[in-house]
This record gives C-alpha cells, sequence and structure tokens, in this order.
C-alpha cells in the first residue's frame, strides 16, 4: 500500500489568480505562473517515498472559459517542472452535482484506486475549504496554507507556508527520507 499527498494546484502550485476580490484559476499560459518556492519541499516528499498526486477544479472548461488546450499546456508544464506522479481534473460547474467535483471525494477514491494509496495515511494539501472537507469524507490529513479562503469547516491543520507543510508531514507521516546506501572502497594493503 502507497501513501499519497494531494495537493490543490491553484494557490499552492501555481500563483493564485485574483478576480473580483476572489481567487480564479488562470484562463491560459499567460496567466500560469509556477510557484518555484514549493520546489525543495515537493523534492523532499517525494523523495521520502510519497505518492505526489494533484488535484483541481476547472470549471471553466464546461463554461467554455477556460479551452482544454491551455489546461492541458498548464498540466504539461506542471509536470515537467515539478515531480508530480499524477493530476487529476474535475471539468463540472457546480449545478452539474458530480462526485469528483470537490469537496465531494470522487477524485480522491480514484486516486487512492489508481495508485493503491491508503488514504487514511494519506495527506491533503490546499488553501481552500474544499479541499479541506473531501480531506475528511476520505479519512485523510488536512493541512490548509493559512489564507482568507480556509473556511470554518474541519481542517485538521493551518499552517504558513508549503515548507511547514512539508515538515508536518515528514513529521506525522509512515514514511521518512530513504537513506542512500554509501559504498566504501576497501584497500588491501
Amino acid at each position: 500500500m502507497n501513501f499519497g499527498v494531494f495537493i490543490e494546484r491553484d494557490g499552492v502550485l501555481n500563483k493564485q489568480v485574483m478576480e473580483c476580490g476572489r481567487p480564479t484559476s488562470p484562463r491560459s499560459l499567460v496567466e500560469f505562473s509556477l510557484n518555484l518556492e514549493v520546489a525543495g519541499s515537493l523534492k523532499v516528499l517525494k523523495d521520502a517515498g510519497y505518492i505526489i498526486i494533484v488535484t483541481t477544479n476547472q470549471p471553466g472548461i464546461s463554461t467554455g472559459e477556460i479551452p482544454k488546450y491551455q489546461i492541458e499546456r498548464m498540466h504539461r508544464l506542471l509536470l515537467e517542472v515539478f515531480p508530480v506522479d499524477d493530476l487529476f481534473l474535475c471539468p463540472h460547474e457546480p449545478m452539474d452535482v458530480c462526485p469528483c467535483r470537490k469537496p465531494k471525494p470522487g477524485m480522491f477514491f480514484e486516486a487512492g484506486f489508481k495508485w493503491n494509496l491508503n488514504l487514511e495515511h494519506s495527506f491533503v494539501v490546499s488553501r481552500m475549504w474544499q479541499d479541506s472537507e473531501a480531506a475528511h469524507l476520505v479519512g485523510a490529513t488536512s493541512l490548509l496554507i493559512d489564507s482568507p479562503w480556509n473556511g470554518c469547516g474541519h481542517h485538521d491543520f493551518i499552517l504558513s507556508d508549503f515548507a511547514e507543510v512539508c515538515e508536518r508531514i515528514m513529521r506525522l507521516g509512515p514514511l521518512k527520507p530513504r537513506k542512500r546506501r554509501q559504498y566504501h572502497a576497501i584497500s588491501r594493503v
């Protein structure tokens, strides 16, 4: 059984786009700015053996606000730069009442099945309450990065930044960094 770290894309892996005082998803590759500050922490988690899964609600695909090819370009860039194992996306609007749109847990169950994840020993990282609620529904630990969008519902931890999130996962989680074997030459004299 594997252990996962689920990470919300917008506001964690890419910088948040604000529109009328509310966070929104970038609509093009030009608006898509990766948050390179998280790269080192992602590497620590990956080196420890966690499966890194990105989850994102992208209703702009259904509404026609974001062309699918733009999303594909953004995700190709994200997968090239960060050590991510997989990416799950919900293209539905809230009124579609689909099982995959966060705060519903569909993407988490799908990833858990695909990657043989123990969801109860996995982690969900975001700035938004919807991810925390989905974590609660699957039994995972939620780690929210402090933001005005944390909400007042269930959350396990609210931390200051992604580096602190990574440190907390490494303290709480079942996986520790793998020690590399060192080989020493033995000289015979």
